[in-house]
């Protein structure tokens, strides 16, 4: 029985305007796609590595594991 990586919420709260090519890659691969939009990810090291680069433009909230 493998443990699921605990999830993050995410909203995107700046605009990304002006923003490198690389960095509105990273916020469309999060699934986020407009201003005051929320998802929910897994804290995968891909997602992870995503959400350090852009995390300027975001608000992150730790929900813990996920239940079974």
């Amino acid at each position: 029985m493998s443990a699921s990586p605990p999830r993050l919420r995410l909203t995107l709260v700046r605009s990304l305007a002006k923003r490198t090519a690389r960095h509105r890659a990273c916020v469309r691969g999060l699934g986020l796609r407009r201003l005051h939009h929320s998802v929910e990810v897994s804290a995968t090291p891909e997602n992870l590595g995503m959400i350090r680069a852009v995390g300027y433009l975001l608000h992150v909230e730790d929900l813990g594991h996920a239940s079974e």
